[in-house]
């Protein structure tokens, strides 16, 4: 007998902050998933500033009370702006849409301390849709001794799942998403519901130390397709620099943005940082790869610095030497832009069934946790 099936709309918004990547899709939570419809709403330049100047303040605990009011502030402004993408999509859609899986916006997040920060407030959005929304998925996790993140591996596993069904693929697989930060899942086998088969790292910066170069120093928001960084030269004694002075004891630890910073590359010109950053970026992502896996025949990439030439490239030469095939996850039919977004409706359906969305071995929680939190702020 088939479990029942939910339709769930994803709510996700990156660290680039300049929008929100929307996907409907449908799933019992385990083992059937089906993509409906994916969509992108860009924030107006006034809210993206606003976001990256508040983000820009909160640099430790008690600022998240010294700005509780501008905090308050942009949460309305955020979740009114979640609230008109939910509803216009409702009325295309015309079908029902049993779920709202609501990210919200990231803008402090310490493990060490426990604490993360989603701006967006899930009741405000469930009065304004007339939906059930699940969000703040994280503090279970937390709550939990987890580190929060990341949470989509659960997923990962899933579409690995239904590739292999179609198209035979050789395990372990990893999975890897280059958003702001880069995370990866290994999955083990084949087997949908043994956690045992599932883990899961943060292991580098992504896309935030180039965006945040190309921000200061260009009207642009991060590097197309790499091709600033395509036109510079790196900084070889910088770089070497950098490395030399790297000391990573552990991958057990989630990351934010706000644990890299680019005073190396101070006194380089633009071109120059580029190539220079995005070479760091791609070796601490190829180093990440290697201390957590020595097995794995195949990643797949998704998240938006699966676009940046310059730094898959310079990924793949850290693996001369290892066989291990790079692909992006668009081979097999999936959109490497919308594997988030999809993974928050997914997690909003398990959030609803009470099945868990993150393992000891994914976020380093003691056991398996359900997370999220469901309000339903309205009558019919």
């Amino acid at each position: 007998m088939k479990n029942k099936e939910f339709t769930a709309l994803g709510l996700m918004s990156g660290t680039s902050m300049d929008g929100v990547d929307v996907s409907l899709v449908k799933s019992d939570g385990e083992y059937r998933f089906q993509g409906i419809l994916n969509y992108y709403r860009q924030f107006s330049d006034d809210l993206r500033q606003k976001l990256i100047n508040l983000r820009s303040l909160i640099n430790e605990k008690n600022d998240l009370k010294k700005y509780a009011n501008q905090l308050k502030d942009l949460e309305r402004e955020i979740t009114l702006f979640h609230s008109e993408i939910v509803n216009d999509i409702s009325q295309r859609y015309k079908k029902k849409i049993d779920l709202i899986g609501f990210h919200g916006l990231t803008i402090f997040h310490d493990s060490t301390k426990k604490i993360s920060l989603q701006l967006g407030d899930g009741k405000l959005l469930s009065q304004l849709t007339k939906h059930i929304v699940v969000n703040d998925f994280r503090q279970k996790d937390l709550k939990n001794e987890g580190q929060g993140a990341p949470l989509t591996p659960v997923f990962h596993r899933l579409i690995c799942n239904l590739i292999n069904k179609k198209k035979k693929i050789q395990y372990p697989v990893i999975l890897m998403n280059i958003g702001g930060i880069t995370n990866i899942t290994k999955i083990k086998n084949n087997r949908d519901s043994n956690e045992k088969n599932l883990s899961a790292y943060d292991i580098a910066p992504g896309n935030c130390l180039i965006d945040e170069w190309v921000r200061k120093n260009t009207k642009q928001n991060f590097d197309y397709n790499g091709n600033f960084a395509e036109s510079g030269k790196v900084d070889q004694l910088v770089f070497n620099q950098i490395i030399d002075n790297l000391n990573i004891k552990s991958y057990e630890k989630s990351l934010d943005i706000k644990d890299f910073d680019l005073s190396f590359a101070r006194g380089l010109s633009f071109l120059d940082g580029c190539a220079t950053i995005t070479l760091f970026t791609a070796y601490l992502i190829a180093e990440g790869i290697k201390q957590n896996d020595n097995n794995s025949k195949i990643c797949l990439i998704c998240g938006g610095g699966r676009k940046n030439n310059f730094l898959i490239r310079n990924i793949k030469k850290y693996f001369k030497q290892k066989k291990l095939k790079f692909e992006n996850i668009e081979k097999y039919n999936l959109d490497g832009d919308f594997i988030e977004s999809q993974a928050f409706g997914f997690l909003a359906i398990r959030t609803f069934l009470k099945k868990p969305i993150s393992y000891p071995k994914t976020t380093r929680c003691k056991s398996p946790t359900i997370g999220g939190v469901i309000s339903k702020n309205f009558s019919k």
